[in-house]
């Protein structure tokens, strides 16, 4: 009920993930990603326990390949699980539990990784992975590009109610945590439309928190 990528931007290394589902608040349980470390995204019959250990491997040292495998045996019934990796290297790994719920795939190359389950088709991971690989920008823009190609290319069986974009930069917390948690219209669209909102000041927040000083006005009513 859920199909997301991962990802690494080899210029900057900052690392994201955008995903979207059927479910309420996909975000909130099945995105994860660490400054200098990588991304994960646990989904299926979802264990958000799996996304902070993945990347605690790989801050000890684990590539993707590693980390994933290290899951599938420490892991709780792994059978239902499905959780895609990128690390600081760039390697992708992904695990697709036997049980993954209806038409389920998965793709992966440099970088990247994707996956889905109660797909419409089983092409909408690899149509997210080129979608990626062919776009340009900054990360959250490349993500949604990938996202939304997969929407295109048939997304889930169903429709989808929420979804979101989340990437780290330098500092140890989210440059970006774009959500939808519901609606009945499109939540990759409500996530485009943040991110269009909230790019333009993305940085200001980070000189905020660092210096404020040197911030600029907030540019709200009283604010001057």
């Amino acid at each position: 009920m859920t199909f997301s990528l991962v990802a690494r931007c080899a210029e900057t290394a900052m690392f994201g993930v955008a995903i979207s589902s059927s479910s309420p608040a996909v975000a909130a349980r099945c995105a994860h990603a660490r400054s200098g470390v990588g991304a994960v995204a646990s989904q299926n019959v979802t264990d958000p326990r799996l996304g902070p250990m993945a990347l605690d491997l790989m801050s000890a040292g684990a590539g993707a390949a590693a980390a994933i495998a290290e899951l599938q045996r420490r892991g709780s019934f792994m059978e239902y699980r499905q959780v895609l990796a990128v690390d600081r290297e760039g390697g992708s790994a992904i695990h697709s539990g036997a049980n993954s719920l209806g038409i389920w795939a998965q793709a992966q190359a440099r970088d990247v990784a994707a996956g889905g389950n109660l797909l419409a088709n089983d092409g909408v991971p690899a149509a997210m992975v080129a979608a990626f690989l062919g776009s340009s920008g900054h990360l959250g823009d490349r993500l949604l590009v990938a996202l939304r190609a997969g929407l295109e290319a048939g997304g889930e069986a169903g429709p989808v109610h929420s979804a979101g974009l989340l990437v780290v930069g330098e500092q140890p917390w989210p440059l970006v945590d774009l959500r939808c948690d519901w609606t009945e219209d499109c939540p990759i669209a409500a996530v485009e439309k943040a991110w269009e909102i909230y790019k333009p000041q993305m940085e200001d927040y980070v000189l905020r928190a660092l210096d404020p000083r040197r911030a600029p006005s907030y540019g709200v009513p009283g604010d001057e």
